[in-house]
């Protein structure tokens, strides 16, 4: 009966060194698993999107533009922005900067100090966040959310931001904007103790990225008009195997961050493949009843609305709620970009390349909002710091809480517009924001001296002699339905 009682060896803790009595190893697995699913959605999963959804001649520098913003995000991160976002508070929206290098701070236990949750009396509502596993996977994981962050935002200037410019925007607004709302919602900021709710980064990260994309969009200006007119891929199988990628990876996106391998995280990742699922299927179908044509590039955008709109609620939700979601961002983010987007000056005028307001700012919002309607209580309990949340299907402060998600959102919005718009000022005095007209006409082999394929094609000079008589322009028939394309 007593060796009952007796703990696997490999289950104790002080066998090492290495293995301290605070470590669960299953939780450290799981976080550092959920990472580097998320780290595979940026590189190579966006990275080979971005490089198979544009035109031939962009497809080098908008893969280049991915890859170099994940490996500055992550320097930048631990030498000043980890703390910004999850370190001690230097204002109610922002930590204070500082390194997170050192192995002292590493190895030791994760812990985010800010998220003590209290009563008004000034008692404890909910301890201080602590996994059991070492501050380095916690800033590794939140590392990657950042990188794609800016990933996503590059997704809107596709084709025509300046590569040196896109170098000093990146750190720039990581600096400046995304450290502001980890911090407030997830950091122990206002938002985070007043409750609002973000599950994983649908205001933190697509509100954010949709929002500041298509201010930097406007800002940089157009790509060349031919450009606009036609923007093929070039490659629809490389993007399908991108998109795949990106919604295997959410599993970790989701699915990380309860920071422990628990009943909850199970729940945010079934969640979050129903509502990929349902979005990706009503896009598609809308795109057949309206055009007639299934659209491959349609079901990537149905299947990434639906990933972003759970991902505010993944952990909060009922499956039957995901599905609901998974209609409305199936149907919601479709009508605002196929019907609203041509009706309305404003997104006419403003050139965002993939359509990342409709994909992540619509949807972003979209989730949050539905969210503060269908976080179940139970659910609830099982995250959320300030106890009895709920949403406003289920009475009591369910109220309160969707116009708390409002608010979060507008805060999240306004921020985004107007620090996105000084950095885009403060480079545009040191550097242009937009390509020169030679770059624009000739794209990746002016920009990099590189090109995707060794095919002619568009973006360079017709040469008989080194060409012979392939030509994309003068032998392809240009093809075309009314189904949903890159915008």
């Amino acid at each position: 009966m007593a060796a009952a009682n007796v703990v696997p060896v490999a289950y104790q803790g002080n066998t090492s060194a290495s293995v301290p009595d605070w470590l669960n190893k299953g939780d450290n697995a799981w976080q550092m698993i959920s990472a580097t699913l998320v780290g595979l959605q940026s590189v190579p999963g966006l990275v080979i999107l971005y490089g198979g959804i544009v035109k031939k001649k962009w497809a080098v520098n908008s893969a280049f533009m991915a890859f170099y913003a994940f490996a500055a995000v992550l320097l930048c991160w631990v030498t000043w922005a980890y703390k910004m976002s999850f370190g001690d508070k230097l204002l109610p929206f922002w930590g204070k900067a500082a390194p997170a290098l050192g192995q002292k701070f590493l190895i030791r236990q994760a812990r985010l100090p800010e998220t003590t949750q209290y009563y008004n009396n000034g008692e404890v509502e909910t301890a201080v966040a602590a996994p059991f596993y070492p501050m380095a996977s916690m800033v590794y994981f939140q590392a990657v959310f950042a990188a794609i962050t800016l990933i996503l935002i590059a997704g809107s200037l596709l084709g025509r931001m300046n590569i040196k410019a896109w170098m000093l925007f990146v750190p720039l607004w990581l600096t400046f904007s995304y450290t502001v709302g980890a911090f407030s919602l997830w950091g122990g900021g206002f938002l985070f103790h007043w409750g609002v709710m973000d599950y994983s980064g649908g205001y933190v990260i697509h509100l954010s990225a949709g929002i500041a994309g298509f201010t930097a969009a406007y800002w940089v200006g157009p790509r060349a008009t031919k450009d606009r007119e036609r923007f093929p891929p070039n490659n629809v199988l490389l993007m399908l195997a991108g998109a795949g990628i990106l919604w295997m990876g959410w599993a970790g996106f989701n699915g990380g961050d309860p920071y422990t391998a628990n009943i909850d995280s199970s729940m945010a990742v079934l969640n979050t493949n129903i509502c990929a699922a349902t979005s990706l299927l009503v896009w598609t179908c809308l795109d057949v009843i309206f055009f007639k044509k299934p659209s491959v590039i349609g079901a990537v955008q149905g299947m990434i609305t639906g990933l972003v709109c759970i991902t505010p609620g993944a952990g909060l939700v009922q499956g039957w709620a995901a599905i609901t979601m998974g209609i409305l961002s199936g149907s919601i983010p479709w009508f605002t970009m196929m019907i609203i987007h041509k009706r309305w000056p404003l997104l006419q005028k403003v050139d965002d390349t993939l359509g990342v307001f409709h994909t992540h700012a619509v949807a972003g919002l979209l989730g949050g909002a539905t969210t503060g309607l269908f976080a179940e209580p139970e659910l609830c309990a099982l995250f959320l710091p300030v106890t009895n949340s709920r949403g406003a299907f289920y009475g009591g402060s369910g109220g309160i809480q969707f116009l708390k998600q409002l608010v979060g959102a507008s805060f999240i919005i306004g921020w985004n517009v107007v620090v996105t718009s000084i950095i885009c000022l403060v480079i545009r005095l040191v550097i242009p924001l937009r390509m020169s007209e030679e770059q624009l006409l000739i794209g990746d082999d002016a920009v990099h001296g590189e090109e995707a394929y060794a095919l002619w094609g568009d973006g360079e000079t017709y040469d008989s002699t080194k060409h012979g008589w392939y030509s994309d322009d003068t032998l392809h028939q240009k093809t075309s339905s009314g189904a949903t394309q890159v915008v």
